[in-house]
């Protein structure tokens, strides 16, 4: 019989099961598969003027979120009024593309681009994903993270007020699109244990939780 390793936390010692490293597993997975749906997006938007290649662009976006979604299920954060902040954002910009989607005869990535203010809406998972950024190059100090957290922001806020040149929009999508993969295969070949963080913090919040729902 094997015994698990014991980590020793700042609330004490603890160890790691198998489900904590299928949670791992589904975050990394939900990254790959936002990344790549992302990037591929991106390549028929800077490479290809094609009708039928702007229709698929819908289906990589539904892809893309729902992806997203999964991995902010899964993530790992200490504080949870912010976890569920980010969920929150998740679910607010997925109302607001399904609604921008079925309100416009036009493929959902033209309606998008040009009509800025629908940023304002959809523009919520995209700080999720921020988010996820954010809290990575906090955690693990990566350079890649560290630009997408400034790159997203930039590059919607400045198609939102209309500031930003064509040309630098189109060099900051493509940078954020190979930045994001880079990001998760990093993620992909990282060993598990540092994702799950120290499960003594996330013992000792919740039962600080649990003790003040106890009436004196």
């Amino acid at each position: 019989m094997t015994t698990s390793e014991v980590y020793q936390g700042q609330f004490g010692g603890f160890t790691i099961d198998q489900s904590d490293r299928n949670g791992v597993i589904i975050y990394r997975s939900g990254l790959m598969v936002a990344a790549l749906s992302f990037a591929i997006g991106t390549a028929i938007v800077l490479l290809t003027n094609n009708p039928l290649a702007i229709q698929a662009l819908t289906p990589l976006y539904t892809c893309f979120s729902l992806a997203l979604g999964v991995s902010l299920l899964t993530i790992h954060i200490y504080l949870a009024p912010l976890h569920r902040l980010l969920q929150a954002f998740w679910l607010i910009g997925s109302i607001a593309a399904f609604y921008v989607g079925h309100s416009d005869s036009q493929p959902f990535a033209v309606t998008v681009y040009t009509q800025p203010l629908t940023i304002l809406g959809i523009g919520f998972t995209f700080a999720a994903l921020t988010g996820i950024y954010f809290k990575e190059a906090f955690c693990f100090n990566r350079l890649e993270t560290k630009a997408l957290t400034l790159i997203v922001p930039i590059l919607l806020l400045g198609h939102l007020v209309g500031i930003l040149p064509t040309q630098w929009e189109q060099v900051l999508l493509a940078t954020w699109a190979i930045l994001f993969i880079v990001f998760a295969v990093r993620k992909a070949i990282q060993a598990i244990p540092p994702d799950i963080g120290d499960k003594s913090v996330f013992a000792y919040l919740k039962q600080k939780r649990t003790d003040s729902k106890i009436p004196n």
